[in-house]
């Protein structure tokens, strides 16, 4: 079996280098970082507003990209529980997205059960549900509009944060669905309370406190910079790493019955999954290792600190079982990837 052999390997890896898994300085210098950007950006936007015009939308959009950059970096590996061995601090970690106008709870289970589980499953992985806007592939309806989709497509993206602020989340809220056929786990009051609380204070923070600073038209401006930078990384990094040419996508189940894998969990991972500019030092830094999905999609409890090493075993392994290991070299041939496979399955 494909899996166990890689597994074996990658836990030698570990023991004998005596390392481990989760993160280290490296991870934690890159949070501090991170962070510091995001208050100094903020407090000197919204305190101490430059008076030219320039500056501030150049910040907004540093803003922007850094909130991008927490997701993958902090809350993306303490979600997973890679963050740290602590539980506490794992969860503290995850809960920065509720700081960037998410919800954790709601998070962790679209992401790490539904399409970490599920990966390119039409009707149960949400992440490749962008309809009616974008046809990610042949299962799903498509319309007159989709043969343009490789040319609006990117400036969508740029709303995805705002979407998801504001509706997504409150969708599978009050619905209970986390995707269509796949319920919610039931939240008790706690989480019922950090819910509102957090969104409440989100909005505080981002609309009306700089608001009554600077001003409603504003505020608005330097906010909409924010989101659409932001909504802009964090939809392409996922893009490039699941629907390009060569990515495997699986049909939805034509019963009513319970989804099945017909391979094995770890290949339809594989095969489902693209890497791309892994060669990139600065890529993977700011990516906090996104770049590596297939690392990732196979050992998300491993820190993506560790990803570039444990890569080189993952990829030998994959050639020793027959399995195509989907890279681009480049995040401008991914991109490049991602727009002509969008065209083609936008008229298909």
């Amino acid at each position: 079996m494909f899996f166990n052999a890689l597994r074996e390997r990658i836990d030698s890896y570990f023991s004998e280098n005596k390392i481990d898994p989760t993160g280290n300085f490296q991870l934690y210098s890159k949070a501090i970082i991170f962070i510091s950007v995001l208050i100094f950006c903020y407090v000197y936007l919204v305190f101490f507003t430059p008076g030219s015009i320039l500056l501030s939308a150049l910040l907004c959009a540093i803003l922007g990209f850094d909130l991008a950059a927490i997701g993958f970096n902090v809350m993306h590996d303490g979600s997973h529980g890679s963050y740290s061995n602590n539980k506490w601090v794992n969860k503290m970690m995850a809960y920065t997205l509720n700081m960037m106008g998410g919800n954790a709870f709601l998070w962790n289970q679209k992401h790490n059960l539904t399409h970490h589980s599920y990966t390119n499953i039409e009707g149960i992985d949400d992440d490749i549900d962008i309809r009616p806007w974008i046809r990610c592939h042949e299962d799903q309806p498509r319309k007159w509009f989709h043969k343009f989709q490789h040319i609006y497509c990117l400036p969508l993206y740029g709303m995805t944060h705002f979407f998801w602020v504001y509706i997504k989340d409150f969708k599978k809220y009050f619905t209970g669905k986390v995707a269509p056929g796949m319920t919610l786990r039931k939240m008790d009051l706690q989480e019922h309370l950090i819910f509102w609380i957090s969104k409440i204070f989100y909005f505080s923070v981002f609309i009306i406190i700089p608001m009554f600073k600077i001003g409603l038209i504003e505020t608005i401006a330097g906010y909409m910079v924010v989101v659409l930078v932001s909504g802009f990384f964090l939809a392409t990094v996922f893009q490039l790493a699941h629907v390009v040419e060569g990515a495997h996508f699986v049909a939805p189940p034509t019963d009513d019955g319970p989804v099945k894998i017909e391979s094995e969990w770890a290949v339809h991972q594989v095969s489902t999954t693209a890497n791309f500019a892994t060669k990139s030092r600065i890529t993977n830094w700011f990516l906090g290792g996104l770049n590596f999905q297939i690392e990732h999609h196979l050992f998300p409890r491993i820190s993506h600190i560790h990803y570039p090493k444990i890569s080189k075993i993952v990829r030998e392994t994959c050639r020793e079982f027959n399995l195509n290991y989907l890279e681009n070299p480049t995040v401008f041939l991914a991109m490049k990837s991602h727009l002509l496979y969008l065209k083609r399955i936008g008229v298909a």
